[in-house]
């Protein structure tokens, strides 16, 4: 086992998480693990204080004005499901981007079978949105846009103000998949007119695996009908689902010890503040790019430089089998990265890259400038078959 190991795979999952995130959840296990909503007893009180606390600052980071309309779920593809299967119907039709990841698709297309129907918006070769092409695809039934912000595959950010906009205009509502970019830029939902904001808590917020969630706005909640109910702590003397917000999309236990680390780790975004760490990455981000346009053998895929990206870069190599890179910056250099298709087909099929995929380097602002060289030169080795 190599000591040095280099973690180059944020896109999937951020790592380390901020220093305090681990002891907290292991406070709350070991000190209080109570319920909320079903305990008459002052932990519980203590408990649903601090869930009440983590909806409020998410509220505040994606500016949503009322915190009770934040609805805590696994991971962000949980809460596209819900959303996408709970807001169409039979007969109703959505416009997607050809960048989606399979979170969107895969519920679409399981959808179409009950005669829900869906039009990709073509992108280009980089990744970008043709926004012109919208306007083209627009049907009498359209009912919404669903839209990713981010490319998990190469880091391109498509116009989400630019659509919302668009949105507003048509009558559509607009539907955000934040999982690439909630924690690393900027969201507002009222300023870039989304009415349903999906997000992980895993990735860019720094949080741990298993707690994500969405963000309605208020229109918007008697569109959905909730695909899941039980008990909810709340008008049990009922067999009706609630009406009312958090309650109506969260029946069962929620993760408490997955909020917990989430609660910890929005302080600390909330602390070193997102545009910082967004500043951190895009220079790796930059270095990076700089160092690959020197080794001949490989593409860049997507946006040829820092400017309107994620820290996410995807590379092929000419004439070198993909895995086998991967394989061996693991093996020999410690370097982690993720190769293959990323669950987004319809991405690389856009991006050219399908079947073949991509070797991606994901980025945090915990690597370092060192770390950037030291992987340019093992790449460079490995290609020259040193």
């Amino acid at each position: 086992m190599l000591k040095n190991r280099i973690y180059l795979d944020h896109a999937c999952t951020s790592f380390p998480k901020p220093e305090g995130m681990a002891l907290a959840i292991v406070d709350y296990i070991e000190k209080n693990g109570t319920n909320i909503n079903r305990g008459g007893y002052q932990d519980a009180y203590d408990t649903a204080e601090m869930v009440f606390e983590t909806r409020e600052m998410l509220s505040q980071m994606f500016n949503c004005p009322d915190c009770k309309n934040v609805i805590f779920t696994p991971n962000v593809t949980t809460s596209l499901n819900i959303i996408l299967k709970g807001y169409l119907k039979p007969g109703d039709h959505v416009l997607v981007s050809s960048m989606e990841h399979n979170a969107v698709m895969r519920p679409l297309t399981q959808l179409k079978q009950s005669g829900v129907a869906f039009d990709r918006i073509p992108c280009s070769t980089k990744g970008e949105l043709l926004f012109e092409e919208l306007q083209k695809h627009l049907k009498p039934n359209t009912k919404a846009i669903v839209m990713t912000h981010a490319s998990n595959v190469c880091g391109t950010v498509l116009p989400i103000e630019r659509v919302g906009l668009f949105c507003q205009e048509n009558g559509l509502d607009f539907i955000v998949d934040a999982a690439q970019t909630a924690g690393v830029l900027p969201i507002d939902m009222n300023a870039m007119g989304i009415d349903a904001l999906a997000f992980t808590g895993h990735k860019s917020l720094l949080g741990p695996q298993g707690i994500g969630g969405f963000i309605l706005k208020e229109a918007m909640i008697e569109k959905i009908e909730p695909l899941l109910s039980g008990g909810t702590g709340s008008i049990s003397h009922t067999e009706e689902i609630p009406d009312f917000m958090p309650d109506r999309f969260e029946p069962g236990t929620m993760n408490l010890p997955g909020i917990v680390g989430l609660n910890a780790s929005l302080k600390y975004l909330m602390d070193v503040r997102i545009q910082t760490i967004y500043e951190k990455e895009m220079m790796l981000t930059s270095l990076l790019l700089e160092e690959l346009s020197h080794l001949p053998e490989i593409k860049i895929v997507g946006m040829p430089n820092a400017v309107n990206r994620t820290a996410v870069v995807s590379v092929q190599a000419l004439n070198h089998d993909l895995a086998g890179i991967a394989f061996r910056l693991d093996c020999e250099y410690g370097i982690m990265t993720r190769v293959g298709l990323h669950c987004s087909p319809s991405a690389h099929e856009t991006l050219q890259t399908y079947p073949t995929g991509t070797l991606r380097f994901s980025l945090g602002h915990g690597n370092t400038k060192e770390e950037i060289h030291y992987v340019a030169d093992a790449l460079r080795k490995i290609l020259n078959g040193i």
